[in-house]
């Protein structure tokens, strides 16, 4: 009985949004993989998150999903209560859920805009200040911004201007929790083979954009759950950084 109160006051907890689907899933097994308890968040596919579940369960690990919309501040705290109740505490937030609308700037519908802004900026602060006042120390915080900031695609003006938000509110978030031994950081995807990026491209669109890399292919969920898992474990001295995770576009 006594050694399994050490297992439990020393297991690793990590709150995963957008965890049912694509990187966010990826990153979510990962973590799971590296011996952490998980809690994935999912926006409306309760299969999905299901899925995500009973996989990492499948492999040893231990998870649990929760519905909450990120924008959401009474959601997004009973998120939080969740892990805690579940599995003792939070020491890890990796922050991918995210929308994206592609449209010329002069064409962008202004209600998609919004959305984007509701979900990536507002869902943003409304977890991180979450993660702010709850994670335990050595704890991480992870979001996801984009390489598209970088890369200036056409198309991509609203997405890219929400995700500039995204980094801003990183990198000043990681000088406020300062003396807390909480890191701070966002990774950058380049093109990515998951399905909110393929949506809507045409193959050559696609083969043109992996043509983009000296690695010459698209990333996969699992090159960045692989920046997650560093972030989220042995990187105690990054913070306050954007990793452009991309295969060396720029």
């Amino acid at each position: 009985m006594g050694e399994q109160r050490v297992t439990e006051r020393e297991r690793r907890v990590a709150i995963v949004t957008g965890g049912s689907r694509g990187i966010g899933r990826a990153s979510a097994q990962r973590l799971a993989a590296d011996g952490f308890a998980v809690v994935i968040n999912y926006a409306g596919n309760h299969a999905e998150a299901e899925s995500a579940v009973a996989a990492i369960t499948e492999a040893g690990g231990q998870a649990v999903a929760f519905r909450a919309d990120v924008a959401d501040e009474v959601a997004v705290p009973a998120l939080f209560d969740l892990a805690e109740q579940t599995f003792g505490g939070v020491d890890v937030l990796v922050h991918a859920a995210g929308v994206m609308t592609l449209a010329p700037l002069a064409d962008i519908d202004l209600d998609a805009l919004d959305r984007m802004h509701r979900t990536n900026i507002r869902g943003t602060f409304v977890v991180g200040q979450q993660a702010a006042r709850r994670l335990r120390g050595g704890g991480a915080i992870i979001n996801f911004s984009s390489s598209v900031l970088s890369l200036a695609l056409p198309g991509y003006s609203a997405y890219a201007a929400t995700k500039g938000a995204v980094e801003a509110m990183t990198l000043v978030l990681a000088r406020e929790l300062r003396g807390r031994d909480i890191t701070v950081n966002a990774v950058a995807p380049g093109p990515t083979a998951t399905d909110m990026f393929l949506d809507g491209k045409d193959e050559e669109t696609v083969a043109r954009m992996a043509a983009q890399a000296p690695l010459e292919r698209l990333g996969t969920p699992q090159d960045i759950a692989e920046v997650v898992s560093f972030l989220a474990g042995p990187a105690r001295w990054v913070n306050g950084q954007v990793l452009r995770a991309n295969g060396g576009i720029v």
